[in-house]
């Protein structure tokens, strides 16, 4: 069995790789937050094959990982609190133009400050979540 930080170094290298690979092939910064809200206000119907099969890989690959791994996240298993996270911070993302993988990874890695800002104050509010809801609530 590999040790857990082996999986985290094997994900950031394949997210880091994945998002220069499509920055050189399209020229554009790979942000889930932009490529899934062209889907959804019709502003990237241009490109919509192209943006429908990333928004597919990125939740059929691990769905299929966790399968064949066993995966499961360690912080609840509490649906609605999943559920109800993962739209907050789709809502998030678009209130500040991007998300970790645009402003995280691609952001920081070509030194933009905005990127690094909006990376400083969505790892805040992250922490700041959790402590909150696991302390305060006992919710997760």
């Amino acid at each position: 069995m590999l040790a857990s930080w082996v999986w985290g170094l094997c994900g950031g290298l394949l997210i880091g790789s994945a998002a220069a690979l499509y920055l050189l092939v399209n020229g554009r910064v790979m942000g889930m937050s932009g490529i899934l809200g062209g889907l959804v206000d019709g502003s990237g119907w241009g490109t919509w094959a192209e943006r429908a099969a990333f928004v597919a890989g990125v939740v059929a690959v691990p769905g299929l990982l966790a399968l064949a791994f066993g995966g499961a996240t360690h912080l609840t298993g509490n649906w609605l609190v999943i559920v109800l996270g993962g739209l907050l911070v789709g809502v998030g993302t678009r209130v500040s133009n991007g998300c970790t993988s645009g402003h995280g990874v691609c952001g920081i890695s070509r030194l933009s400050l905005r990127g690094i800002v909006a990376t400083v104050f969505y790892v805040l509010a992250g922490g700041i979540t959790v402590a909150v809801l696991r302390h305060g609530f006992g919710v997760i």
